[in-house]
């Protein structure tokens, strides 16, 4: 049996997560700027379904990774059924883009494209699943490689052939297929044991396990298609996508609790989650400040046109925040749960587990998500609201709708935990990001100058990140005696290494 370290593997996701972000948006920086606003939102629309398709991958990455953190060897049997889901996956992808381009009027061939990236989702999600039960920190070195390739890729295929979404296309699928190479390569110790169909049959005897909680996922997805489907356009989702690349340095703070679950299927210590929680704390809330501090000028920096889009970064970093704690929260709780160990278990035990309760939750979640952004479009719309405005509302709705499903799962995690949050620490992280951020952002607004060359502005901005980040580790570092043994405890893995 493994043994997982959680810090460790935190730390590596959290620096890769960071590292992911930079050339993230360098390659969105390559994308926005030679794409129009509405092939940036068909670019949008195509991640959306994307996301449809892989969901049924799940029946195969969930099982896996449980198996694998327990010592049953099933990686080759995962990495089989994966290349036979992925040709249904394919087919599914076609159908569904091809009824969206007829009913949007959308450049077909492009949205078919998109269908190559398929088999390498589903090939790069089940070899991420064998990986994450034994040495989690792989995955991360997974999502690093595919984001390096992004960016030569991105160059050559959007920028100097200048080949437009379909060079972006192109560009990702040949990142995820580096990063499967890569995972290939570190997962090879795990691919030895002959494909055992008995392990494919009961996988999918108990699918509805791994695809209930995927129709949450299904649910939380379908505000792309909804949105492009009742305005008719795809200009806000170019706005909303923009919003997001910036919000989403807040999701990658969510790496710290990466090696959680595997920790928890592996060990029945449960003292990890405490610490956990507030080591994402110490990075969550400082990001969080540097992504609504900088929406404007971060947007000005993807293309000037999505300035104006800087409120809707506000809302969805909130959500991204909740996002990260309900992540870990339900990451503890089927962690810690053991029905799925006895081999004897039934339906009904598994529907009085966490396996099936917390994903009930969540897809409640998603109903009142999805219902409250159809009705609300529909209701603006009749009032002649400016695409902007109404990408605004959908931001509101996704912060509004997660605020009392995080505080749901919050009470559950308590009643399974002994102690999961220090909230001395906790408050301190809050004070240090107001006590430096807020002057931060009145220095921008006051004395960065906003020059339409990104070779000027960008390194403007990048001074006063640096000041931010810099200042926030430094207060902490004084105020907080969790953080000074928390950073002697990185020189100390880094001198060892």
């Amino acid at each position: 049996m493994s043994k997982i370290r959680v810090t460790y593997s935190g730390l590596i996701a959290l620096t890769v997560g960071l590292v992911s972000v930079i050339t993230g948006i360098v390659f969105t920086l390559i994308v926005t700027r030679q794409l129009t606003a509405d092939e940036f939102g068909t670019w949008a629309l195509i991640g959306g379904l994307l996301s449809y398709v892989i969901i049924t991958e799940t029946t195969i990455s969930y099982w896996t990774t449980r198996e694998i953190a327990r010592g049953n060897e099933s990686g080759r049997t995962a990495l089989f059924a994966s290349g036979v889901f992925s040709t249904v996956g394919i087919a599914i992808y076609i159908v569904i883009a091809y009824l969206v381009a007829l009913q949007q009027n959308l450049d077909t061939e492009v949205l078919l494209l998109g269908g190559i990236i398929v088999p390498l989702f589903f090939l790069n999600r089940t070899l991420t699943a064998i990986n994450y039960g034994w040495k989690p920190q792989i995955v991360s070195y997974g999502i690093l490689s595919v984001e390096l390739a992004k960016i030569p890729a991105g160059l050559i295929l959007v920028y100097i052939l200048d080949l437009g979404l379909a060079g972006a296309i192109q560009a990702t699928a040949i990142a995820y297929f580096v990063s499967v190479i890569l995972q290939l390569i570190c997962a090879r110790s795990k691919l030895r044991n002959s494909i055992n169909f008995q392990s494919i049959k009961k996988w999918i005897k108990f699918s509805w396990i791994p695809l209930y909680p995927g129709i949450s996922n299904f649910l939380h997805k379908l505000d792309v298609l909804i949105f492009s489907a009742i305005t008719g356009s795809v200009t806000g989702l170019a706005y909303y996508a923009a919003a997001n690349t910036i919000s989403s340095l807040v999701a990658q703070t969510g790496g710290i609790s990466r090696a959680l679950y595997p920790k928890l299927l592996e060990s029945e210590q449960r003292e990890y989650l405490k610490e956990n929680l507030t080591r994402l704390f110490y990075f969550a809330i400082p990001f969080s400040a540097i992504s609504i501090t900088f929406a404007k000028p971060a947007l000005f920096a993807l293309n000037p046109i999505y300035e104006i889009a800087a409120p809707v970064v506000i809302f969805l970093t909130g959500k991204m925040f909740l996002a990260n704690l309900s992540s870990v929260f339900y990451q503890s709780l089927i962690g810690i749960e053991k029905v799925d160990v006895n081999e004897n278990s039934t339906w009904k035990d598994y529907v009085k587990s966490k396996l099936f309760l917390v994903p009930t939750i969540l897809i409640i979640q998603g109903i009142i998500f999805v219902a409250s952004i159809i009705l609300g479009i529909i209701i603006l719309l009749g009032l002649n609201t400016a695409e902007l405005d109404l990408v605004m509302f959908w931001s509101i709705s996704i912060f509004v709708v997660q605020i009392p499903f995080t505080a749901y799962l919050y009470k559950l995690v308590k009643k399974n935990f002994k102690s999961i949050l220090d909230l001395k620490a906790v408050t301190k992280y809050f004070v240090s990001t107001f006590a430096i951020f807020i002057p931060i952002y009145f220095l921008t607004e006051n004395f960065l100058e906003y020059k339409i060359s990104i070779f000027e502005f960008l390194p403007d901005l990048m001074v006063y990140v640096v000041i931010g980040i810099a200042g926030y580790l430094g207060l902490t570092y004084l105020i907080d005696s969790k953080t000074r043994v928390f950073f002697k405890a990185i020189l100390h893995e880094l001198v060892k290494k």
